[in-house]
């Protein structure tokens, strides 16, 4: 069971770790609160947080790319003013300069995810004599070369799991 207390205390971090990367919660405060339930039910349930607007699997592994924040946030920010949830909006939206348009459905479906992961090249076609692997956030698309990927993403704070080879 959620308590009171712990949305209180997820909306607080969230908005601390928004505000920090340069994201913005949505300002509808009962919505906001009604999403941060659905996450925590969610940990609850699987043991993160995947997206209360998305159908998890219950395999961390498969769920990567719909742990909040997701890894389509930042496109649906871009595009259409507010993330598919609508937990993470623009400075716009906030201020009420704009309104969000409906974001639409961009995760591919089971079977696309499948193969895209088997047809995943790494490191095809990469300059070979770098010194290190390049790794890429996956929500965010922070860089870095380094032998094994950071355990926290310095930018939006996933966990290394959020990492892929990119170079």
């Amino acid at each position: 069971m959620v308590s009171d207390e712990d949305v209180d205390r997820l909306v607080q971090d969230l908005a601390r770790e928004a505000e920090a990367g340069g994201y913005r919660l949505n300002p509808d405060r009962v919505f906001t609160r009604a999403l941060v339930r659905g996450l925590l039910s969610n940990r609850e349930r699987y043991g993160y947080i995947s997206c209360p607007c998305r159908l998890a699997s219950g395999n961390r592994e498969d769920d990567l790319d719909i742990i909040c924040p997701c890894d389509y946030r930042d496109l649906d920010l871009t595009e259409y003013g507010a993330c598919y949830c609508g937990l993470y909006v623009t400075a716009d939206v906030e201020a009420g300069v704009r309104t969000a348009a409906p974001v639409p459905e961009r995760r591919p479906s089971p079977a696309e995810r499948r193969q895209k992961k088997e047809e995943r090249p790494g490191t095809v076609g990469a300059p070979r004599d770098l010194k290190y692997p390049v790794w890429r956030c996956r929500v965010c698309g922070y860089l870095c070369a380094r032998g094994e990927p950071p355990d926290t993403c310095p930018i939006c704070r996933v966990s290394r799991d959020r990492f892929e080879r990119f170079v």
